[in-house]
């Protein structure tokens, strides 16, 4: 199965080198902080919702944001708003999201803005996609699963192995 990726050029609003990274904590941030290697030319922007993660990425900037859940809709939209302003503020090229709430806002906000947007659903979602990673992908510009059995024609893709 092949991965099709958008090549629409990246609105002038946006800085194409710059990345925003976001993921919620525990495993969500373990992944993501695994495919950032891959874009060590760029300037990478780190979100999450734990502040001491802070340290494990000092060279870089770094945004904590509240985390929320389906049950929490004052804190959804608290989450959203804040990952607006950060989205606005940084104006990133692409946006990179492993999960969970934090990634799927910051996806549907940055593709609203012109950011493309990369979404690998967490390993740990063996058997069914995670909720956030079967709503994100009419907001993705690539839609990844890392399991061969959730791929799809239409998305989630499955590009390789597992993180």
């Amino acid at each position: 199965m092949s991965v099709a990726v958008s090549h629409e050029p990246v609105k002038e609003t946006v800085n194409s080198s710059k990345i925003l990274a976001v993921a919620s904590s525990g495993g969500h941030w373990v992944q993501l902080r695994r495919v950032v290697p891959a874009f060590e030319q760029s300037e990478v922007v780190y979100v999450t919702v734990i502040d001491s993660y802070r340290t494990q990425v000092p060279d870089n900037k770094f945004y904590t944001v509240r985390d929320a859940t389906r049950w929490n809709k004052l804190g959804l939209i608290v989450l959203a708003l804040s990952l607006a302003w950060i989205i606005l503020k940084e104006k990133p090229g692409v946006i990179i999201s492993t999960g969970a709430a934090p990634g799927y806002f910051a996806i549907l906000i940055g593709s609203f803005f012109g950011a493309r947007t990369i979404w690998i659903d967490s390993m740990a979602n063996v058997e069914n996609l995670s909720m956030s990673g079967s709503r994100v992908g009419r907001y993705a510009d690539l839609w990844l699963t890392q399991w061969p059995h959730l791929a799809k024609s239409d998305g989630p893709y499955y590009g390789g192995g597992v993180l």
